[in-house]
């Protein structure tokens, strides 16, 4: 093959020779001009390399300000895949990949360039400006700007108008680059101590830096970018906030303009309609319209009082789970919620977890700390008594109170807390008695699944469930881990068949992750409208006067003898309010009873759902509202 010529690996398989300085939108257009219009970016991946599987950073590392700088203006790995943008000149083999609209990969480029096309706003409108970084994030983008005067919301009306403009003028992104002591000299001079501090840490002597382009405004940034400004068809500026400059509060006041962009108008327009289908369901919100739990001030960030509906639905929660464990040959185990420093010295947690746990307390014999784990507990009951190959597996499960400090602005309702429930388990077995490997588990139960290397994080290979809630979104609670960290630091034995002492394998297991955050993601699930088996109060009575809560008492009698969760409304109110208030609660089940449900030893039925569903006889609600209690039933 010849040198001025390269060879394009295609994603169907096939491999196209193009002269060097094709560009990805040269290839697009030669096998569709559609694809080329649909095209935002490629994909490039060197063709000696293979593609690595990658995982997500930790939640702290993706919200910080070092993080978000390092994705906007890093190289990255020069062997790893990586996004370009259309117009870049292919100089070597490659695996190309176009990106279109549709790929999720496409909503941050996007995104990104919206933060530029809002930096192109605000210079035009306020020239004296300064800026920061503006990054996509997951819900939008933002960009931080210095300015003495602070944006008012009609500047924010002003900036989204006139950021349609640049919109409307389709100026073109073009890739530019000066040497690094040039843009250094251009920002300093300029007074933009923003630009200097991202340049000097980012780039080296004597490179080239990249800036990108449109129209009269360039911006220090690696990119890729959208073709133009025209393709940022949906965009909206949403709110504006104080940001320190690099997070320190000893540096200046920046104002940080938050905004998001989509491909189509009906894109943006679901955005906002999921956002307020999400602050209908915030968990915080509706814990305190139903009742069910608070965080107090008084006694502490991160600390959870279970009100006692939030309760009644814990008990289920957790006598649901126990059961479960017995059934399947746990035995249920207890633990201290605070410990010796000296058990934490062993386990590893002093030296590798110190700062997620409480400080030492001084008591009479030594230095105490809360236990942020229960596994070191599980593992001393396990050591209290010899343990043959005959024993094992043995496995002990508790849903134990744990205590992690949390920073202050990490902590969000029930989702992040310092004070938690873990369902743990813990498993002692054999080597012999668990698979060869956590992917075969997966395989074998037909569950898909991807690797992620180097997050086994402390004790070893784990497997993280995701489950998707009714909006679609992703919550990280369930778990399970292999450890063979802990027995090692433990000493643990087993004797195994030849008479030998040999080491156990632990793994650890973690199902609703913590009842708190279950809880919460429940409440936002159902919009705090448990089915029936969850609910804490399953039916409401109200009597219509005074003379039928004779007959409600005695309807309450028969369905709490039937194991169901009952509150009768005996308020000098009218119906329809008693009726109003029970609806607002969530209250599965509404009876009505007057003089024709008293003499028919019946009840007049609504439902959640369903509104008025006539008179019943008594005894036939008892035995529909079991069944659904019993089948732990969706259905009203």
């Amino acid at each position: 093959m010849s040198k001025q010529t390269i060879a394009v690996h295609l994603p169907d398989g096939s491999i196209r020779e193009v002269p060097q300085g094709t560009t990805p939108l040269d290839i697009a257009n030669s096998i569709s001009p559609r694809l080329a219009a649909a095209s935002v970016v490629a994909r490039l991946t060197p063709v000696a390399s293979t593609t690595p599987e990658t995982g997500n950073t930790t939640g702290d590392e993706s919200h910080s300000e070092e993080a978000s700088d390092a994705t906007m203006y890093s190289a990255g790995d020069a062997a790893a895949p990586r996004l370009v943008d259309l117009s870049m000149p292919l100089t070597e083999d490659t695996q190309l990949a176009l990106i279109t609209e549709r790929d999720p990969e496409a909503l941050k480029v996007v995104r990104h360039s919206a933060a530029h096309v809002m930096a192109t706003a605000v210079l035009e409108l306020f020239p004296e400006t300064k800026l920061g970084h503006g990054p996509a994030t997951d819900q939008g983008f933002f960009y931080d700007f210095y300015r003495e005067k602070p944006f008012t919301p009609e500047d924010l009306t002003a900036i989204e108008a006139k950021m349609a403009e640049v919109v409307a003028r389709n100026e073109a992104f073009v890739r530019e680059s000066e040497p690094r002591e040039q843009a250094l000299a251009n920002f300093e001079r300029d007074g933009d101590f923003m630009k200097t501090h991202f340049v000097t840490k980012f780039t080296h002597s004597g490179e080239q830096v990249s800036f990108y382009r449109n129209g009269a405004f360039a911006d220090f940034c690696r990119g890729p970018h959208v073709p133009s400004t025209g393709r940022v068809k949906a965009v909206k500026v949403t709110n504006l906030a104080g940001a320190y400059w690099l997070g320190d509060e000893k540096n200046p006041q920046l104002q940080r303009i938050y905004g998001t962009a989509f491909f189509s108008q009906k894109d943006l327009d679901a955005h906002f309609a999921r956002l307020e289908e999400m602050a209908k369901r915030d968990h915080r919100l509706l814990g305190r319209q139903l009742d069910l739990f608070s965080i107090q001030e008084v006694a502490g960030a991160g600390l959870i009082f279970w009100h006692p509906k939030g309760a009644m639905i814990r008990k289920v929660m957790e006598d649901w789970m126990r059961d479960e464990c017995l059934r399947r040959g746990y035995s249920l185990v207890y633990t201290p919620h605070v410990m010796r420093r000296e058990l934490w010295k062993i386990s590893g947690h002093e030296g590798f977890y110190a700062g997620n746990m409480y400080t030492p307390m001084e008591l009479d014999d030594a230095e105490y700390r809360l236990k942020p784990m229960n596994c070191p507990g599980h593992i001393l009951i396990y050591k209290n008594s010899p343990k043959s190959y005959r024993d094992l597996p043995v496995r002990y499960a508790e849903l134990g109170n744990v205590y992690r400090y949390e920073r202050s602005g990490t902590m969000h309702g029930l989702l992040r807390v310092r004070g938690f429930t873990q369902d743990d388990a813990h498993i002692f077995c054999t080597p012999g008695q668990i698979e060869d490997a956590l992917d075969h588990v997966l395989t074998r139960r037909g569950l898909a699944f991807k690797r992620i290397p180097g997050e086994g994080a402390f004790y070893g290979p784990k497997i993280d469930f995701k489950l998707v809630d009714v909006l679609g979104r992703l919550w990280q609670l369930s778990t399970v881990q292999f450890d063979f960290n802990l027995p090692a630091r433990f000493e643990l034995e087993y004797v195994g068949e030849d008479g030998e002492r040999h080491q156990p394998v632990m793994v650890h297991r973690a199902l609703f992750g913590s009842v708190e955050r279950f809880f919460g993601v429940l409440i936002e699930h159902y919009a705090g409208a448990f089915p029936l088996w969850l609910a804490p109060v399953q039916i409401g009575l109200v009597p219509i006067s005074e003379r039928h809560q004779e007959y409600a008492a005695q309807v309450k009698a028969e369905l709490e003898a039937a194991g169901l969760r009952v509150e009768v409304d005996d308020r000098n109110e009218k119906m329809n309010a008693k009726i109003r208030d029970f609806a607002n609660q969530k209250v599965p089940y509404i009876l009505v009873m007057g003089d024709k449900e008293a003499e028919a030893h019946a009840v007049s039925v609504r439902t959640r759902a369903k509104g008025d569903q006539g008179s019943m006889p008594l005894d036939k609600f008892i035995a529909n509202s079991q069944e659904l209690v019993k089948s732990r039933s969706t259905d009203l």
